[in-house]
This record gives structure tokens, sequence and C-alpha cells, in this order.
């Protein structure tokens, strides 16, 4: 478990410097100037988070995973890879098209985007958390532990950045219901068995700390605009 618990922390904390960095490393890159070194980056993204899902999915039990979880990981994560690829170049290919706004080019690389490549990877996301809090609730450790503040830290790093990148993504219809429910979930059935299923602790705390500030942010907006509308971010 205190392995877990440390992977917990390093996907949780990877999470979001690859989600967050990205947009904020502007600068174009020396060796191949169209792209940013935000792109360059975020090429990493899945070869990163992916291995780090597949750990928390393989050390969340003591049972090696069947077939059958293995292919529902490989379809979740199809979509996870699929969505951010099509995010990377087109929104790569859209800082190219200032001024042509009007243009089917802007238009189809806008909704590769913003529009399809958020909802896949979104998608992606919570099937991937879903399926890994399923199978630690089919296989629980056989012996509990005290609660890992550990495990307790990942889940509020995580929980804010599910929250920024589902305001920010506008895949609020998605996102919201599916943390809120997630959250509703952990609070009626895993306060007796956070001892033995850390990973549900885990993705309790993440869809608890989400859904606070989904309830802050859409009582201080009046509903739950993207950061870039409300002039906080360009």
């Amino acid at each position: 478990m205190k392995r877990l618990s440390v992977i917990a922390l390093v996907f949780a904390i990877a999470f979001t410097v690859f989600f967050m960095a990205p947009p904020l490393l502007s600068r174009q890159f020396g060796l191949y100037p169209l792209m940013k070194v935000g792109d360059v980056v975020d090429i990493f993204t899945p070869l990163i988070l992916i291995p780090l899902y597949w750990m928390l999915f393989r050390l969340g039990t003591d049972r090696t995973p069947g077939l059958a979880g293995i292919l529902v990981f490989l379809l979740f994560a199809a979509f996870w890879v699929e969505g951010q690829g099509m995010h990377l170049a087109a929104n790569s290919i859209n800082h190219l098209l200032v001024g042509v706004e009007d243009s089917d080019a802007y238009s189809l690389a806008y909704f590769y985007d913003e529009v399809l490549s958020h909802y896949m990877w979104h998608f992606g996301i919570f099937g991937l958390s879903a399926i890994i809090v399923f199978r630690q609730l089919r296989h629980p450790f056989a012996e509990k532990q005290a609660v890992s503040w550990v495990i307790i830290l990942a889940g509020i790093i995580h929980g804010f950045t599910l929250f920024v990148i589902v305001i920010e993504g506008g895949t609020a219809w998605l996102g919201v219901p599916c943390i809120v429910l997630a959250a509703l979930f952990g609070s009626i059935w895993g306060w007796p068995r956070f001892r033995q299923q850390p990973l549900l602790l885990f993705f309790y705390v993440n869809c608890l700390v989400a859904t606070l500030f989904f309830v802050i942010w859409g009582v201080y907006w009046g509903g739950l605009p993207e950061f870039s509308e409300v002039g906080i971010i360009d």
C-alpha cells in the first residue's frame, strides 16, 4: 500500500504538470519554430501518464488483471490517447490560423481542438478512473491499513486539476455529473472500505475536491464559464 500511495502522488503531480504546463510554455521551439515549447512537452503526456494509469490499475489489488479488464483498460486508454493527440495537433495548427477565423480550415481545426478532442480525452480520463475503482472494489487488499495522508494529498492535487480541465475544457456536462456522482458514491459506499481500498479513497477525495470547486465556481459566476471566458487566462 505504501508503494501504491507513492505512485498515486506521482500520478497526481504528473497529471497536473502535463495538463497545465503546455499552455504556459508559449515560447517558440528553437529546433522547429512552428511548434511551441508546450507542444513538445505535450508529446510526452501519454507516454508518462498512461503507464502511471496502468500501474494504478495493476497495483490496486493483489490479483493479476484478467483479459476482460485489460481490454476495457485499453479501450479507455485509446480514447485518452486519441483525444490528447488530436488536441495537441489541432491546437498547434490553430496557432497559425490567426486572421483566417472565417475559413473552413479554422472551423475544422477549432472543432478538433476544442470540441471532439476534449470530449474523447475526458471520456478516457473518467473511463480509466472508473475501471481502476471498479477493480479495487472487486478486489480489496486483505489487510486493513491506516488511512494514508499521501493518498489524501494526491487526491486533493488531482481533484483541483480535474476541476480546472473540466471548466476550461468546456466538458462540464460530461465531467460534472461523473465527478459529482462519484463523490456521492464514495460518501455513501466508501467510508467502511477506505482502509482496504486506498484507490477508492484517492478517487473519492479528488471527486469531492472537484465538486467543492464546481459549487464555489458555479455560485460565484452563476454558471460554469471557462476561465478564458471570464478573463482569468487568455
